[in-house]
């Protein structure tokens, strides 16, 4: 399992480990069954502290995507029904969109700046997938 963390973020080292263990649950990279690192490996792999993914382990329990089961391990339990990988996506895509607006005010952009700009990227994208609006 690969996950990478960006300390210099705002967004807490919990989040952005929980956010792409769910992402790689709706993207099929995990599956049902799918044993996790136990929270002391994946802690040391990711260089942080237990209970950062004691934290992750738990809530992710807590919602049903993963099952702990004492003794044998952490798994990833069944897949989420169409509603919730729809609801997933898009707190995925409102929290990326959110990080780039919160990043774009505290490097002092205007709002008309940020527009201009996603508007371009946006229209660049569309053309390099094959897509209009």
């Amino acid at each position: 399992m690969r996950l990478q963390i960006e300390s210099d973020s705002k967004v807490p080292l919990y989040v952005q480990i929980e956010d792409q263990i769910r992402a790689m649950i709706a993207a099929g990279q995990l599956r049902p069954g799918d044993q996790l690192p136990t929270i002391r490996q994946l802690a040391a792999d990711l260089r942080v502290n237990y209970n950062t993914i004691a934290r992750v382990y738990l809530d992710l329990d807590r919602d049903g995507v993963i099952s702990t089961q004492r003794g044998r391990g952490t798994f990833v339990a069944g897949v989420p029904d169409e509603e919730e990988m729809i609801e997933m996506r898009e707190e995925k895509l409102q929290s990326i969109i959110k990080s780039a607006l919160e990043e774009a005010r505290r490097l002092g952009y205007s709002a008309a700046e940020v527009a201009e700009t996603f508007q371009g990227e946006l229209a660049g994208w569309l053309q390099q997938n094959g897509q209009k609006i």
